[in-house]
């Protein structure tokens, strides 16, 4: 669920924005860890309509956030005043919603607020993972280590994501093509072919006569069709935001043949460079764990690893609560654990973000690999129905005319 509130900072600045969270008391925990004070907090009404889908949701392009990290830690280093330094970056910034960030911030900076606080007010799109380890490198006197960490993280997540897009990119325009023909064909050419028949008198093959009737009741029924999708589309989308269907999806995720696997992979990329990068900044490893369950994409992962806080703070070890959770691959589990051990805890989830990084790289081109044969031999028959059905009843005619 998402709650919009209200709250003050240490400082007395009144601040607003919505948190996600799965009930009213782990927001206003969560809430809490950064403004002392909570003035109201409420359910967010766009959180149950039709217009709060993704398509309105702010966000930062990772592209450019890495971009910005990396001009901060630059000038940060050369000694320049971090309230100057905000304003200077403000003024190459293409991102519109960095760009009034940054502008805004840079103001509030001068008179004195926090880095963190003045972004978080002033872009309610920021990444938690940003935010915090701003944060923590703000609070420990290591602001630019902090925007050289996040540069590395968003850089090696924006390249990622790049890499899954192209490998992905060949079969949905293969798709798309495959939708555009049929479109046409049954809009246009079964038609015409339909029409000359009847004039003819003529018989037509059963193949050609499913295809009609298909063109036909897709012409008749396009509105119904097209109402129904709509509707199923936005019961799901409404079913998903509820507890029982965000733990569904994110289980069949994770059980999908081939999609289950890159599933994990990818959440323990993304946990282990999450991680990385908070601790790396200075935060604890309770505190890490906060934010990087906030960031995980599947939402059963994400609830038990922000249950890990509790766990931490009783004095348990990460390794331990990772093994018991039962949900990331021994690998990570035992890397955490040697991690701990040495005392290398954050280069060690580094190294070992990296390697799911590559893993889930092989894995995804392996599972498109797959699909390309299999999309070819679609087409294949698809294309060779759509050729029978049309030349079938050609050379029929010809034998009536």
């Amino acid at each position: 669920m998402t709650y919009q509130y209200r709250a003050i900072t240490d400082d007395g600045s009144k601040v607003q924005g919505t948190i996600d969270a799965p009930d009213e008391y782990v927001a206003m925990q969560r809430i809490k860890a950064n403004y002392p004070v909570v003035v109201s907090i409420k359910e967010s009404r766009s959180s149950t309509s039709l217009l709060s889908m993704e398509l309105g949701k702010p966000r930062v392009n990772q592209k450019e956030l890495a971009v910005m990290c990396s001009q901060f830690s630059i000038i940060l280093n050369s000694g320049v005043p971090i309230d100057t330094c905000i304003a200077l970056i403000g003024r190459q910034v293409k991102d519109k919603k960095l760009k009034k960030m940054l502008e805004l911030s840079a103001v509030d900076v001068a008179k004195g607020n926090g880095i963190a606080t003045s972004f978080e007010k002033h872009c309610s799109g920021l990444p938690a993972t940003f935010v915090e380890t701003v944060r923590a490198g703000e609070e420990s006197g290591t602001i630019e280590k902090s925007f050289e960490s996040l540069r590395k993280y968003y850089e090696k997540s924006y390249k990622t994501k790049q890499k899954v897009k192209q490998a992905l990119s060949y079969p949905i325009f293969v798709f798309c093509v495959a939708i555009v023909v049929l479109i046409i064909v049954m809009a246009t050419v079964i038609p015409s072919i339909a029409e000359t028949f009847l004039d003819l008198g003529g018989d037509m093959p059963y193949i050609t006569k499913f295809l009609i009737g298909t063109s036909e009741f897709f012409r008749e029924n396009i509105i119904s069709i097209v109402a129904v999708i709509l509707i199923i589309a936005f019961a799901i989308n409404m079913f998903l935001r509820t507890e029982r269907g965000k733990i569904i999806w994110s289980k069949i995720k994770m059980k999908l043949p081939v999609i289950g696997n890159i599933t994990i992979l990818s959440i323990s990329s993304q946990f282990a460079n999450t991680m990385s990068a908070l601790l790396t900044a200075g935060l604890s490893v309770s505190r890490a764990l906060e934010v990087t369950g906030k960031v995980i994409d599947n939402y059963i992962i994400s609830k038990s690893v922000s249950a890990m806080t509790t766990q931490i703070e009783e004095g348990r070890r990460l390794g331990e609560c990772l093994s018991e959770a039962k949900l990331f691959p021994n690998t990570l589990v035992d890397m955490c654990a040697i991690g701990e051990e040495t005392g290398e805890l954050e280069t060690t989830l580094e190294t070992i973000g990296t390697y799911y990084d590559n893993e889930a790289d092989v894995a995804t081109t392996k599972a498109v690999q797959k699909i390309e044969p299999a999309i070819l031999v679609f087409m294949a028959i698809f294309a060779g129905f759509i050729v029978m059905a049309i030349y079938m009843p050609m050379f029929t005619m010809y034998e009536l005319i």
